[in-house]
């Protein structure tokens, strides 16, 4: 089943800032997440109520996953120095 990707509004401004070559890299690991939420490498973080973090080299994806709606909403994305403050 597909899953539908949304961004909440600070993601979008977060993946808007990055250089075009961190986009390119992120982009097609995004869309990967409508076909599989939870790919392997995927980390269910600690402490968080159903978040989840994807690693892409240096930078991270923060997202949620809603089966019921099937919905996977990207909250964060950002270097991994700067995603987990």
């Amino acid at each position: 089943m597909t899953h539908r990707i949304e961004f909440a509004k600070p993601a979008i401004k977060q993946f808007k800032a990055l250089p075009p070559q961190a986009q390119q890299r992120l982009k097609p690991k995004i869309d990967a997440l409508s076909q599989e939420p939870r790919p392997a490498g995927m980390v269910k973080l600690s402490g968080k109520d159903d978040l989840y973090r994807i690693r892409v080299g240096n930078y991270r994806i923060i997202y949620a996953i809603e089966d019921d709606q099937l919905l996977v909403l990207v909250l964060t994305i950002g270097h991994r120095r700067e995603v987990h403050r």
